[in-house]
């Protein structure tokens, strides 16, 4: 059974960090690429980032130089390393597996950035 479980979010403060994580099972290979999207209160699904299986990575403009995604092949797991966070990026933080469309997605974890 394929799945996605994400993990790490939380309540932080304005310029604080969090590391979200996503992992995967089911799966059978890493050849795929890893998305994480994100929904902020009353808005639309936004693509955050993108992983390709050869290691390079995109950013909307939004939160370039201030995350980072990541994976680690051996243990099935995607991150997404956030600093500098802004109230901005308060939102539903989901992960996803796919290119232009995605066919697999976690259950989403809540990034909530306030003082």
């Amino acid at each position: 059974q394929v799945q996605l479980v994400e993990s790490g979010g939380g309540l932080v403060q304005p310029g604080g960090s969090l590391r979200l994580s996503c992992a995967a099972s089911g799966f059978t290979d890493s050849n795929y690429w890893m998305n994480w999207v994100r929904q902020a209160p009353g808005k639309g699904l936004e693509w955050v980032s993108v992983i390709h299986t050869d290691g390079r990575t995109y950013y909307t403009h939004s939160v370039e130089g201030r995350f980072t995604i990541s994976r680690d092949n051996a243990k099935n797991t995607l991150y997404l390393q956030m600093n500098s966070l802004k109230s901005e990026d308060t939102a539903v933080y989901y992960c996803a597996k796919g290119r232009i469309s995605y066919d697999y997605w976690g259950q989403g974890t809540q990034v909530t950035v306030s003082s």
